[in-house]
């Protein structure tokens, strides 16, 4: 990825020796191969998760494209079936369509007691 070679890695490391000290050095990699691993992590669940999206898309439009397809060509007794369920469908969530609500004006102020 890096086109980084073994001579590369051994001047880095010998500079980490020198900046670091021996003390440091066990904990500063430790920490640096945590970094990269939670990175590594991180990115493969972005990629996973943008298949997934693609996927369900892709999905969505292949049934799109299908239904659409299918409604074209359907015959005149399937076409008949289809419209009654739509109609049965649209009988159904009628009821539970909000309906406006509007209040009727009312003439009288309201009364105060003083």
């Amino acid at each position: 990825m890096f086109d980084i070679g073994f001579w590369e890695l051994l001047v880095i490391a010998v500079i980490a020796l020198l900046v670091l000290g021996p003390e440091r050095l066990p904990g500063a990699i430790r920490s640096t191969a945590r970094t990269i691993r939670s990175i590594k992590s991180m990115a493969g669940n972005v990629k996973s998760e943008l298949d997934e999206q693609l996927r369900i898309h892709e999905l969505h439009e292949n049934l799109r494209k299908a239904e659409s397809a299918s409604m074209k060509n359907l015959s005149p007794d399937v076409q008949k079936s289809v419209d009654e369920l739509k109609a049965a469908a649209q009988s159904v969530n009628r009821p539970y369509a909000k309906k406006p609500t509007t209040t009727p004006p009312t003439d009288q102020e309201p009364k105060s007691d003083g």
